[in-house]
């Protein structure tokens, strides 16, 4: 008698049920264009202010609206998602995204271009906290790490792809295309969102907290908008900067005092920050803001200013630190789900430390070899810190506070990036003012990269404060 074995089904490679990995892998596809929007334009507005007939001042404003405009809806995402459910919401930022996109390529002057990018920043705004409220909801609790480190794909694509795809456009291409490219992938992302993201059956009709979005929306576009001026200006003293700075600032110390008065009806409920994993994140997410986006503003200028490199070789040379980023989110997915995020997230700040300092050493000769090599430990080192970071920022939480964590620990890192990119462009204007010769430039450089290493170091030590050992996560998911 011939007696069959019967093999129960090998686990996926991922760890990710399947359901849960088409949900994933919808939202991701959609989320990478918004990243890659970022950084292909960032590394154009020179041509584009030469394209359009635009001053520097002007052009600028192309990268200004748009991130103006994502924090006017990054407040409003949890309401919407409660109004009008999570799956319609989401093809309807991404087709504003996509409008956006398709305006932005037969724009004819600077002041359409700024226009139509507002309205891309408007759908990008939604989407940035609805991809993780998303799929962290879908998830039960189960296998963050190793979910978050799917989520985090666009993050991790948009320093390898963005500033190569932005200089291959730039070389042989018109700058319509930085625009027109994003429009197959998001075809894509909106067919696989139909399909594969389940139709929504918690629905609430939740009334519109008028009264803190008109705090928390100015609030935050101020503090944006006087941090955006502080490079061009060259510093914090300047009314175009206190002025809606502090005024920004005022708005959101109110908005905390309303949204503590009005509790879970607020429009973010402030009063999640009593989850000491939530604020430790979202504290840890600023600093990563201030590494990622402000030492995106030194790398490639080093690259063009001190080692003579035009915008695709730069971003060519910062191809290692993508590599690195995807290389470290299954090990750091991993290893978050085992032994928790706190050692994760200490040992990535202190390869992302170690990995700086090389740059604050660098000269106009240091070997480009030596350098990419460090990127590509820079990299693994960013990667492994984004993890357990917004992994742990939702421990605890019910399911009806997961947009709200989402909402915050979007704007922690976007206001980090901000702020980094301010004070590291003020640090590196002084410190190259007056530089007579390409090494005194290299040493203007190597002083903020010394900062970009402070501000690493930092987060190293605070992330002492993540949770332990990983813990079911968004209680009451079922209910």
């Amino acid at each position: 008698m011939t007696r069959t074995a019967t093999l129960d089904p090998a686990p996926p490679p991922d760890g990710l049920d399947p359901e849960l990995r088409r949900i994933a892998t919808a939202v991701v596809v959609g989320g990478i264009a918004v990243i890659l929007d970022t950084t292909i334009v960032s590394v154009g507005l020179h041509q584009l202010g030469g394209a359009l007939g635009a001053t520097v001042g002007t052009i600028q404003w192309v990268s200004t609206a748009y991130l103006l405009a994502m924090f006017v809806t990054i407040p409003l995402s949890g309401w919407a998602q409660a109004r009008v459910g999570s799956k319609r919401l989401w093809l309807v930022a991404l087709g504003a995204f996509l409008l956006g996109s398709a305006l932005c390529a037969v724009a004819w002057d600077a002041s359409s271009l700024i226009a139509f990018r507002a309205v891309q920043g408007l759908g990008g705004g939604l989407m940035m906290p609805l991809m993780t409220t998303i799929i962290m909801q879908a998830a039960h609790g189960r296998n963050l790490g190793r979910l978050m480190a799917t989520v985090s794909l666009p993050a991790a694509l948009g320093p390898i792809l963005g500033p190569v795809l932005g200089g291959v456009i730039l070389n042989w291409l018109s700058w319509q295309w930085m625009f027109l490219v994003n429009l197959p992938l998001g075809a894509v992302g909106l067919v696989l969102a139909v399909r594969m993201i389940p139709a929504d059956t918690l629905r609430r009709r939740v009334p519109l907290d008028v009264v803190g979005l008109l705090l928390v929306s100015p609030g935050t576009v101020g503090v944006i908008y006087g941090l955006t001026q502080v490079g061009e200006l060259g510093g914090f003293g300047h009314a175009r900067v206190l002025v809606p700075l502090v005024a920004g600032l005022v708005l959101l110390a109110a908005f905390v005092g309303w949204a503590l008065l009005r509790g879970g009806t607020a429009l973010i409920d402030v009063r999640l920050f009593r989850h000491r994993a939530l604020s430790a994140s979202s504290a840890l997410l600023f600093l990563t803001g201030i590494a990622l986006y402000g030492a995106m503003l030194l790398l490639p200028l080093y690259w063009q200013e001190v080692r003579g490199e035009d915008a695709l070789g730069a971003g060519l040379l910062l191809v290692p630190q993508g590599v690195g980023a995807l290389l470290s989110r299954t090990v750091a997915g991993r290893l978050t789900d085992a032994i928790g995020g706190r050692w994760v997230a200490v040992t990535g700040f202190a390869l992302l430390t170690l990995a700086t300092v090389p740059f604050a050493l660098a000269t106009e000769t240091t070997s480009t070899v030596w350098l990419m090599a460090v990127l590509l430990v820079r990299g693994f080192g960013l990667g492994a810190v984004t993890i357990p970071l917004m992994t742990g920022a939702f421990v605890g939480l019910e399911r009806d506070e997961v947009p709200h964590a989402s909402i915050v620990t979007r704007v922690a890192q976007q206001l980090g990036g901000s702020f980094g990119t301010a004070v590291l462009a003020v640090v590196l204007v002084g410190a190259v003012a007056g530089a007579g010769s390409v090494h005194e430039v290299a040493l203007g450089f190597d002083h903020a990269f010394w900062w970009a290493t402070g501000f690493t170091a930092l987060a190293a030590v605070l992330s002492l404060l993540l949770p332990g050992r990983a813990r079911p996560v968004v209680a009451g998911a079922n209910r």
